[in-house]
């Protein structure tokens, strides 16, 4: 089992979401990241040679909630998922647009 952090701006980013928004992207955090965080599926994805705008381990993941997207990454050694950020991603737009 893997121990979810949130990295410090993620708090900032949980602010402008309606409580049922945050209550979903919170469910799917516990239920896709604890267990098997770095195997894809529809939902999650690596993102390689994605350069975001924080420091990380890289690789970087999404995890996709809806219109949110959740981008995070993962330490092995340590059982560690680091979420970076949460951001809605309007229609048309890129992951490099939205962070």
């Amino acid at each position: 089992m893997f121990f979810v952090d949130y990295a410090s701006g993620v708090a900032q980013d949980f602010t402008g979401l309606r409580a049922f928004e945050r209550a979903r992207i919170l469910d799917q955090i516990e239920e896709q990241l604890t267990e098997q965080p770095t195997q894809e599926t529809r939902n999650k994805k690596l993102l390689p040679g994605l350069k975001p705008p924080w420091d990380q381990e890289l690789p970087v993941w999404e995890l996709r909630v809806g219109e949110h997207r959740v981008f995070y990454d993962v330490d092995d050694t340590a059982r560690l998922v680091t979420v970076r950020a949460i951001r809605r991603k309007p229609p048309h737009a890129t992951t490099e647009e939205i962070l």
